[in-house]
């Protein structure tokens, strides 16, 4: 189960401004779907946000892409072995 108290207004408007950029370089369907999905990722697994933002495309969509499709919505951690470039495993 994701513990949504667990994250920071700060970090959820960076979530945010993540989607916005990630919107003028992949076709998202669901926008707020996406949007958890960062955010559960980031509980789980606490990523860079800030360093994300500025990473160049390939790894920045890297990232992105990896979360959507290799997070369990159920339990908010991530699949098959998959680890964001921009994590901060241990924080």
């Amino acid at each position: 189960m994701i513990n949504w108290k667990k994250i920071t207004q700060t970090d959820q408007d960076k979530c945010i401004e993540i989607i916005n950029r990630a919107k003028t370089l992949i076709d998202i369907k669901d926008r707020m779907g996406t949007e958890m999905d960062i955010m559960a990722a980031h509980i789980s697994c606490p990523l860079k946000l800030g360093e994300l933002l500025k990473a160049d495309n390939f790894n920045f969509l890297h990232d992105v892409c990896g979360i959507i499709n290799n997070l369990n919505r159920k339990t908010g951690k991530l699949d098959n072995c998959f680890l964001p470039r921009f994590s901060a495993p241990g924080d």
